[in-house]
């Protein structure tokens, strides 16, 4: 496995880890548990920090060639002569 799957992996565990962490701390915070909730919050900061590392340690993205515009085609329609009828009398 490269580094770079190693990294992907680390995030996405850090992110569930974190997905389920706030959870648990609206449970607490709903069900009145301010202790609880605080001890959540320190531990889903501590991962928030270990995932920003993660992220800025991923090379960035590789930037697609420049290439000209197309030009621009200017599409004109036919106008075509209408057909006269005869005037009725």
């Amino acid at each position: 496995m490269t580094e770079l799957e190693e990294k992907r992996a680390r995030l996405a565990g850090v992110e569930r880890e974190l997905s389920g962490l706030g959870l648990q701390h609206e449970l607490a915070m709903s069900a009145f548990k301010f202790d609880e909730a605080r001890e959540v919050q320190q531990q889903i900061a501590v991962l928030e920090r270990k995932r920003s590392e993660l992220v800025d340690a991923r090379p960035a993205p590789a930037e697609p060639p420049v290439t000209a515009p197309e030009p621009e085609r200017i599409w004109r329609r036919r106008l075509t002569q209408r057909r006269r009828r005869p005037l009725r009398r």
